[in-house]
Order: structure tokens, then C-alpha cells, then sequence
């Protein structure tokens, strides 16, 4: 019969109980139920096993065996102490149940006494310039000699290689239990040098904390070391109900060292109601998480095409970044990084979760994810194998003073299918990377920080739920809001955003007139050659940009500063300010190359339909916001636009979706191109720079009657007579202008104000 059991005291957070989870599943697996599975539903974990509640917690009391976690390789471990309280009660117990700790001990103990033989030696010299008696003159005089100086230095020579070959020793002897503990704790790299995964410190130590030797006197709070069975005291029982199953604990323990991964009662300040705190722990939680720490076996990765050196991973683990969670700080970005822990819903064996965690990495294309972006990006375009739902977020951070702590960073859902719009992301690869080093420089402005930060979580948001159209746009307003800041000085050696690509108007289409306009607005040109690719975008009016897309700037070196041409009229201030400034400048630069017309040509299949401009210049519009959208769609490669134009899905428009005919006859008098009816007529009117100052400057009926008088020369009858509006709407009316139209849509407008015009 299988039981299922519900393991209320083991949670995704904190990281001890996360892996006081694994730890659980691992020593049943071996050593009571090797058929044993296990899935987290919800925030709790679930256990099948063949056996029931008394006999789980019968197995904890008399039947488990501790695995040989011992690290001799650090001071703190006890192992270059005579007689080290935490190591000599188990070296001293007579249990079977701890004789494989036992064994451990003495694979240790073998490989030691050559290196403290040496060590002895070392001091032994040392102790010949030390005696009693012996002034400072005498001492200095031994030390001078060669005899001194060349025993002392032999001894030192052999301790040091001693203690170099003393690691690279017990990866070659060392088999079993003990041996997979190492491989958790540490790699071994080709010069034979170890490297330290962040879970378990430096090689099983935080500064002074070694964990093996907390782990072994645990061992002895928890169980008799002393008695024949090592059986357990009596308040054992309650520990292991608390660590199982949640249940109030009686007699837990006050002042105990927790490391890294219980932050909430690892003591110290702001962990209590006075300005200290002692910490306070159940030592079979402690015990049960370092048992966890042995499934996540670590390996040393290398970046392909890379001189960079080899570094310790360990299975999901990448570079720190300070986004995407509530305390986030630049600070938080240490060497030790982030490392995302599975939350898996199939049920699953100790082997299979084993494989998984040997997988633990992703990729991007042809590269291996090391940023939080990179993986999340990777979780969900590629998917993840055993029916992992989420990651549980950790950050291996500095708090409280210069404490080590696992926090807990949030957690990422794993969409159930794949998303193709996360392909978006790859366009700014390489532009984040020089971002964030532009960000992270000590003399960068905080402004710039705080952009580039608003944009990581951005990005994050989006990668977790990347069909949320929404988000997309949130993108889009930060890659914007990071341009701004460029364009003020800060940060623009990283250059502007990237080339996007075409599939970013999909990602970011959310069918409101606000993107529509965006898009239409963003995507214009003063022309476009026979393959339709644009002749001098409109973004240059935004960014001081050169010929070839990057930032103009003047001066080397420290000195380099941006170099704004006259062509920068967009200032970011107002979207009815800019889309004015747009189209002012442009007539002004059409005027001088000696043309007549409005030079601002939409894209193929992107220009305005007349219900939005109906909207917009009614007010109904939040052209700040489709003007910041357009900022960042401005980026968007019009070369693979022209070859492969994305179709923006437009509501279905009446006869009556039209702005004021007011409006109609202006908008005729500014066309970027001569217009033709099917009847033969042809409308070739010349656009007048009067009609944009005249609504700039708020006079609507004025500007109303020169566009009517022109086309009334021109032979269209305009029976409209008066038009006057408040002066914030004639503004309106001239930033509409900036919206290119369709000639069939030009044609509409025109036989609505005369029907004779077909």
C-alpha cells in the first residue's frame, strides 16, 4: 500500500526547508523505500511512500543513518584538533548506525597525518628562534643563519605542496557517501585548483561556519551517540514531528549557528522585539537540509570561445542581478549569484530527480544562460523536462552587516507551452550587457541605474507571462526611458536600443488605437525605394544619431560627448509637442531640398486609419503614451519590415469614423504626395508651413480658411464654413498631421468634402 504524505514542515522558502525536502526524499529513497516519489502541490511537499506516518517518523528515530558529510579540508572542520567536541563523539560510538560517518572520518584521517607531520615540522623550526630565555638579538641572529633558513624553508616547501596535493588526494581515494558530499561542495579545476559552489559556502564553510562540524554536533544534540544504537533523546521525537510535519516543537534550541539558509531566526539584528536577537533552530531541520545539499552535485562549466576562467556551478545557477524583486540593489550583485530550485509537479523518484538536477542548465541558442534573464528566457521558450512548474528565486546576498544569506527572490511560473514571442529578447542581447556595464560604472548617474533597473524588471515580468501584450508595452516604455536618459548624456556609450525585429509589433499589439498610432507613427520615412525599404526615418529627430545609426559624438576618451545635430526637435516633453516639432521640421528640411509636399510616408501596411485620428484629435487618445511607445517601435528594422510587414488587425471603419471636416480639408492640404481619383481628378496642393503654426499657435478657424482657399483653387468645393475650437484642440489637429494615411484613405476624405471628387 502506498501512503502520501503531506509534508507541512518542508516549504519552497526557506532555502533550509526547501532542501530539507530533498534531503527527505533522498534518505528514504536510500535507505528504506527506493521506490519512494515526491512533487511539490502548492507550497507543500508530498512524499508516496510504502510506509505510514509512525513508520516515516520510525525510520528518522532508530533507522536512519547519517551520511559522512566531513570536510577536512577546512580549519573549522575539527580535524586539526585532538580532540574536537563535534568529531570525537562520533569517532568514539560504537553504533552501527554511524559507521559509515565513521569510515568517512578515517578516509579523512589517513590523508591528514603526513600534512600535520609536516605542519609540526614547520613549526618546529619556527620554535628554534622561540626559545624561553632567548633576547631579540638572539633571535634575529638564529634567523639570519643559513642553517635556519634553509630547514625552514624545505619545511614550508613540502607543506605547501602537501596541503596543494591535499584535495586532488581525496577526489582520487575517496569513495561513497563522503565523496558525494565533496562533489556538492566543490569542483576541482584542470589545474587542479577547487572551486566553490555558492550553496554550501566555501567548500562547506561560511567564514568561520563550517557546516559539517555544526552538522555532527546536531547529530549528538538529536541522537545518544554513546549507546549501543545511538537511538534517540527524548526530545527527538518532537524535533523530527516538527521537521516533518510542521508540528510545534518542544525544546528547540537557543543560540545555535544556522548559516545561510534560515534568515528569519538566524538571529542577530531586526530578528527580534529588541535591537538582538539569539538564533533559534530545530536541529533535525539542520540535519535534514545538509542531507538535501548532497543531490546537487556541481560541475565546472567554461564559456565556449572564452578566456574566461573555469567556475563552479551548480545545477541552475547564474550570475546575481538586482531586479526583479522587491529589495533589489546594484549591492546584491556579488560573486556568489542566484540559483533557481525546481518546483516539480509529476511525481518523481530520488533517481529521476537526480537526472534533472544534472541537466540543471539551459541554454540560449548556442550559449549557456548566465544571467536571471538568460533562464528565464530559456525556461520558457525551450520548456522543462519531469513537470517542473516553477523556480523558486534565490539570491546569495550580503545582509545584515556582512552576513551570507540565501533570500528568497520570488518565484517564476513555467508557462504550459511554449511562447514565440520571447525571440523578441534576443535582439538585446548584447545592448543589456553594455547597458548594465554603463549602469554599474562607479561614476554613473543613479538615473541611469534606476532606468536600466526599471527595464530588467520589465523584461522579467515579460519573460513570465511573455502573451501578456501589456507587458510588452511596458518594454517598450523603458527601452524609451532609456534612450531618454542616453540622449541627456548618461549611459550612451552603450549605444541606442538595437534593431528589432518585425515580430515586436505582434508581441506588443494589443488592438487599442494608442498602439496602432504608435506603430503607424514610428515606422515613417521621407521616402521609400522600389524594395520599399525607408529613406531617412524619423527617429534621428529623437536621438543625435550619425549615418550609421549609432550616437553622434565628439571628443575621445573621457571627453567623448554627444554631439545633438539641429535635426533633434523631439524633446520627450509632451506627445502633442513632439508630433508638432516632427512635422514642423520636416517641412522645413523638405523646403530646403526644394520640395513642396510633407515628407513623412508611412510603411507598407501601417499607416492610421481615420476612427483612430478621430480619436486622437478629439482627445480620446493618450498621445503621451502612443508617442513613448513609438519612441522604442522606432528601432524596428525597416529592411526586414519591407521584406515581411507584420498586419496589424484594424476595426472595421464607417463612413462616419471621420475627424471634423474641418480637420479633412487641413489634413488634403498636407499630403506627402499627389493624390488621383478614379474620374481623373488630381490634387497636387503643395503644404503651406502657415497651417501647422496657425494650429500650433492655437487658431484652429484661421488655418481652416488658408486650407480652404487652397482647395478651392485647386477645384474641390468646401462646403464647410466654420470651424472653430479651443486652442488645446487646434494643437490636437496639428499633431494628427503627424499620422501618415493610406492614398485610398486620402481619396475617402476627399469625397467626403466634395462627393464630385470620385
Amino acid at each position: 500500500m502506498i501512503h502520501v504524505h503531506r509534508l507541512d514542515g518542508c516549504a519552497p522558502t526557506p532555502l533550509a526547508h526547501y532542501l530539507k525536502a530533498l534531503g527527505i526524499l533522498r534518505l528514504v529513497s536510500e535507505q528504506a523505500d527506493h521506490d519512494a516519489r515526491a512533487w511539490w502541490n502548492g507550497n507543500r511537499f508530498r512524499l508516496a511512500t510504502k510506509l505510514n506516518n509512525q513508520e516515516l517518523d520510525g525510520f528518522f528515530l532508530r533507522d536512519y543513518e547519517p551520511t559522512p558529510l566531513i570536510s577536512p579540508w577546512n580549519k573549522g572542520a575539527g580535524f586539526f584538533s585532538r580532540e574536537d567536541p563535534a568529531i570525537a563523539p562520533i569517532e568514539a560510538s560504537t553504533s552501527p548506525r554511524f559507521s559509515a560517518f565513521r569510515g568517512g572520518i578515517e578516509a579523512a584521517r589517513s590523508k591528514l597525518a603526513e600534512l600535520s607531520e609536516a605542519d609540526k615540522e614547520v613549526r618546529d623550526v619556527k620554535a628554534e628562534a622561540k626559545r624561553p630565555g632567548q633576547s631579540v638579538v638572539q633571535r634575529e641572529r638564529i634567523k639570519a643563519t643559513e642553517s635556519y633558513k634553509s630547514k625552514l624553508r624545505e619545511a614550508e616547501k613540502r607543506f605547501k605542496q602537501l596541503k596543494a596535493d591535499l584535495i586532488p588526494n581525496f577526489r582520487l581515494a575517496w569513495r561513497g557517501a563522503h565523496r558525494e558530499w565533496m562533489d556538492a561542495a566543490m569542483v576541482l579545476q584542470d589545474d587542479g585548483t577547487p572551486k566553490y559552489p555558492a550553496l554550501l559556502g566555501t567548500g562547506g564553510a561560511d567564514g568561520r561556519l563550517d557546516f559539517t562540524n555544526n552538522y555532527m554536533k546536531r547529530i549528538a544534540q538529536v541522537f545518544d551517540l554513546a549507546s549501543d544504537d545511538g537511538g534517540p533523546r527524548t526530545t527527538t521525537a518532537s524535533w523530527i514531528a516538527g521537521a516533518l510535519w510542521g508540528d510545534t516543537v518542544d525544546g528547540s534550541l537557543w543560540g545555535q549557528p544556522v548559516g545561510q539558509y534560515l534568515p528569519g531566526t538566524a538571529g542577530g539584528a531586526n530578528n527580534g522585539n529588541g535591537p538582538g536577537a539569539r538564533s533559534l533552530v530545530n536541529p533535525m531541520d539542520f540535519i535534514l537540509m545538509l542531507e538535501g545539499t548532497v543531490v546537487f552535485t556541481s560541475s565546472v562549466s567554461r564559456r565556449l570561445g572564452s578566456t574566461e576562467t573555469s567556475r563552479a556551478t551548480s545545477p541552475f545557477t547564474v550570475n546575481a542581478c538586482g531586479a526583479a524583486y522587491e529589495s533589489a540593489s546594484p549591492s546584491d550583485e556579488g560573486w556568489r549569484g542566484e540559483q533557481w530550485m525546481p518546483l516539480w509537479s509529476r511525481p518523481s523518484t530520488h533517481t529521476e530527480l537526480c537526472h534533472l538536477l544534472a541537466e540543471g542548465r539551459a541554454q540560449l541558442g548556442a550559449r549557456s544562460a548566465r544571467e536571471p534573464l538568460d533562464l528565464a528566457r530559456a525556461i520558457q521558450r525551450l520548456g522543462t523536462a519531469r513537470g517542473v512548474k516553477a523556480f523558486q528565486r534565490y539570491g546569495y546576498i550580503e545582509r545584515n552587516g556582512q552576513s551570507n544569506l540565501a533570500v528568497p527572490l520570488g518565484r517564476f511560473e513555467v508557462a504550459d507551452r511554449p511562447s514565440g514571442h520571447l525571440a523578441c529578447l534576443d535582439d538585446l542581447d548584447w545592448w543589456l550587457r553594455r547597458l548594465r556595464r554603463e549602469a554599474r560604472k562607479p561614476n554613473a548617474p543613479k538615473h541611469l541605474g534606476a532606468v536600466e533597473k526599471r527595464l530588467a524588471d520589465a523584461l522579467f515580468a515579460v519573460s513570465a507571462q511573455p502573451d501578456d501584450k501589456g507587458l510588452w508595452q511596458v518594454v517598450l516604455l523603458r527601452l524609451a526611458e532609456v534612450e531618454q536618459t542616453m540622449a541627456k548624456g548618461s549611459g550612451f556609450a552603450a549605444g541606442p536600443v538595437p534593431r528589432l525585429r518585425p515580430e515586436w509589433a505582434t508581441a506588443c499589439d494589443d488592438g487599442t488605437a494608442e498602439f496602432r498610432l504608435a506603430l503607424a507613427f514610428a515606422l515613417q520615412a521621407r521616402d521609400f525605394r522600389s524594395d520599399r525599404t525607408p529613406v531617412d526615418p524619423i527617429r534621428r529627430h529623437w536621438l543625435p544619431l550619425d549615418m550609421d545609426g549609432r550616437f553622434a559624438t565628439t571628443g575621445k576618451g573621457s571627453a567623448t560627448r554627444l554631439n545633438n545635430p539641429p535635426g533633434v526637435v523631439a524633446h520627450r516633453q509632451r506627445g502633442v509637442a513632439d508630433a508638432i516639432a516632427l512635422v514642423q521640421r520636416r517641412l522645413v528640411e523638405g523646403a530646403q531640398r526644394g520640395e513642396r509636399h510633407l515628407p513623412l510616408r508611412a510603411a507598407p501596411g501601417t499607416t492610421a486609419g481615420m476612427a483612430d485620428i478621430a480619436r486622437l484629435v478629439t482627445g480620446d487618445v493618450d498621445l503621451d503614451r502612443t508617442l513613448a511607445l513609438s519612441r522604442a517601435l522606432m528601432a524596428v528594422n525597416r529592411a526586414t519590415w519591407a521584406d515581411n510587414p507584420i498586419t496589424i488587425e484594424t476595426p472595421t471603419e464607417e463612413e462616419t469614423d471621420c475627424p471634423d471636416d474641418a480637420w479633412l480639408a487641413i489634413r488634403l492640404c498636407a499630403l506627402p504626395w499627389p493624390l488621383a481619383t478614379p474620374s481623373g481628378f488630381k490634387l497636387d496642393l503643395g503644404t503651406d508651413p502657415a497651417l501647422v503654426r496657425l494650429l500650433a499657435a492655437g487658431d484652429s478657424g484661421a488655418a481652416f480658411e488658408l486650407a480652404a482657399r487652397r482647395l478651392g483653387a485647386a477645384g474641390v468645393r468646401c462646403t464647410v464654413r466654420v470651424a472653430a475650437t479651443a486652442p488645446d484642440a487646434a494643437r490636437l489637429w496639428a499633431a494628427a498631421l503627424a499620422f501618415p494615411v493610406s492614398q485610398s484613405t486620402a481619396r475617402r476624405l476627399l469625397r467626403r468634402l466634395d462627393p464630385n471628387k470620385e
